[in-house]
């Protein structure tokens, strides 16, 4: 694809357009991982804790037999398991079992080192600028947790 020199573009063109930059290499980084793109956002979302079903189904935005399907699927794998919720014996919480809690970071750290490149031509000021407006954004707009937050100092 061509690059357009000096192409300006609207908020909401450049934003469509990041968002599609984003999920390309997401869905390159989960193919490589033998992941759904889907399978990918649910071991991101676990990597901290274990969520309740109608929980999960919130933060990732997936109807109840979605999410019921991305799990058993997720589960087959070995990479998720179902467990009984201990505040709520009727309620089932999902969490990463040892080998997803492995891919999990894998695939994270994988992914986060290609998406920190994508700005690779913007000056560090300029980073900084784009990280702080897009985090604006994301408050603003009150954008589940999907994918950690990476202290970037840390690499």
């Amino acid at each position: 694809m061509a690059k357009a020199v000096g192409e300006r573009m609207g908020v909401v063109t450049a934003l469509v357009r990041a968002t599609f930059l984003v999920d390309a290499v997401y869905a390159d980084s989960a193919r490589e991982y033998g992941l759904t793109q889907q399978q990918g956002q649910l071991l991101c979302v676990l990597m901290p804790r274990p969520y309740g079903m109608s929980e999960l189904g919130e933060v990732l935005g997936l109807a109840k037999s979605s999410l019921s399907g991305l799990v058993d699927r997720t589960a087959k794998r070995g990479l998720v398991r179902r467990e009984a919720d201990p505040s709520d014996n009727r309620a089932v919480r999902v969490e990463l079992t040892e080998e997803g809690g492995r891919l999990a970071d894998e695939f994270y750290a994988e992914t986060c080192r290609r998406i920190e490149r994508l700005p690779s031509g913007l000056a560090d000021g300029e980073r900084e600028a784009l990280a702080d407006l897009l985090s604006r954004v994301v408050r603003d707009n009150e954008v589940p947790p999907v994918f950690m937050v990476l202290n970037e100092d840390q690499g």
